[in-house]
């Protein structure tokens, strides 16, 4: 996988339209110094994760949801890799740079990242978020990190609408439309 640049630190706000949006995606080791320096101001980190692929209202309101449980933040989007390893075949519709590019278009977002891993451990324990979000398609019991989370200190929280729109239907209803 191709590493996305690393920018210079910017001190921003989630309504700074004058930002790129390529300005938000960062490298992990670019968004290691961003964070230091949120963190030295007393900014809430909060992280989302996801494939993101087809972006629809149900991902702009989940990521608007994790924005208001703190000051910051971060989304991780799976790579093309990692999401054929999760969703299979014919997946994703997009590649990891459009489908970065898509969620740091939404205002509530301050930075992605892309990462390669099947899960997300390993970003949480690089990045030590204040609040780790997940969608409603979750229970607090249910998520996967819940228990390194816990460990290291991570408040979970589950923000969103109600898991009415998901991908996988969007697709299904093209196939079956573009078959009529």
């Amino acid at each position: 996988m191709r590493q996305p640049r690393s920018v210079s630190i910017l001190p921003i706000t989630h309504t700074d339209t004058r930002m790129d949006t390529r300005e938000k995606i960062l490298s992990r080791e670019g968004l290691h110094g961003v964070l230091q320096e949120h963190r030295r101001a007393g900014r809430k980190i909060v992280f989302a994760n996801g494939v993101f692929d087809l972006l629809h209202v149900g991902h702009v309101r989940y990521l608007q949801a994790a924005r208001a449980e703190g000051d910051l933040l971060i989304v991780g989007v799976n790579s093309d890799a990692s999401t054929r390893q999760l969703k299979g075949g014919g997946r994703p519709i997009l590649t990891e740079r459009a489908r970065a590019a898509l969620v740091a278009a939404i205002g509530a977002v301050d930075y992605v990242v892309i990462f390669d891993e099947p899960d997300v451990k390993p970003l949480l324990r690089e990045l030590q978020p204040d609040v780790h979000a997940k969608g409603t398609d979750y229970t607090p019991e249910s998520v996967p990190e819940r228990e390194l989370a816990e460990l290291l200190g991570i408040r979970v929280a589950i923000v969103g609408d109600p898991k009415q729109h998901s991908t996988r239907d969007l697709l299904a209803r093209l196939r079956r439309a573009s078959d009529a």
